[in-house]
């Protein structure tokens, strides 16, 4: 059956429509996290929000599709760091790599400490990292570079703890993190020569309040 010449271009709307409403999801779900409604990403996409709810009638849907190639990041930054020669190195490239995605995207922060009830293939890959940290972890341990009392689930509570602090000093100092890292990093260690420099000043004590504030504006 010939296909009708007037259909062509509605065709090639949907899918500009879809690529708007993706890169406003993006964008707003970086800047603000997962809290974000479809509301919120049609007026940033300047479309309707029903185009979004017919594109996407559970916001579950538009995490699915947006946030896969960024769990995928993840995975493979555990996968560069066991292919890293050094057990140490790798571990802590791994975690510095991943809390800056968390630094840069708000939203991919999110979805790795949320509880991920609702999500499919998102999860999937999501539960390919936690053997991926462990055997991370046990190789450094094995090696002598992390502290034996280390288990496996302190890992993402340490990357919830950094990341709340990501969220707090954001508009403060968004390389504070750094520093809380390079000490946590210390912690980690069983022994060393010396304490590790760190790689920026603390916030002035002034801006502490302010930080908290931040911090409370986000739960």
């Amino acid at each position: 059956m010939p296909v009708d010449p007037a259909s062509r271009p509605l065709r090639r709307d949907a899918e500009r429509n879809r690529q708007r409403i993706l890169q406003a999801a993006r964008d707003v779900f970086a800047e603000r996290g997962l809290t974000a409604s479809l509301d919120d990403i049609a007026r940033h996409a300047e479309v309707g929000v029903g185009t979004v709810y017919r594109r996407f009638p559970e916001k579950q849907l538009l995490i699915d599709a947006l946030f896969e190639d960024r769990v995928a990041e993840v995975v493979a930054a555990f996968e560069r760091g066991l292919a890293n020669p050094d057990p140490w190195e790798g571990f802590a490239s791994s975690l510095e790599t991943i809390l800056t995605l968390q630094a840069t995207d708000r939203g991919l922060k999110d979805l790795l400490v949320s509880d991920g009830a609702a999500c499919s293939g998102i999860c999937e890959a999501r539960r390919r990292i936690a053997p991926l940290s462990t055997r991370l972890l046990e190789r450094a341990q094995a090696d002598g570079s992390v502290r034996p009392d280390v288990v496996p689930s302190d890992i993402p509570l340490l990357q919830l703890a950094l990341g709340s602090l990501i969220d707090a000093t954001r508009d403060l100092d968004p390389a504070l993190w750094r520093r809380f890292l390079a000490l946590t990093l210390d912690g980690l260690r069983p022994s060393r020569d010396g304490p590790t420099p760190l790689p920026t000043d603390g916030l002035d004590a002034e801006h502490v309040p302010e930080a908290m504030r931040a911090w409370r504006a986000r739960r």
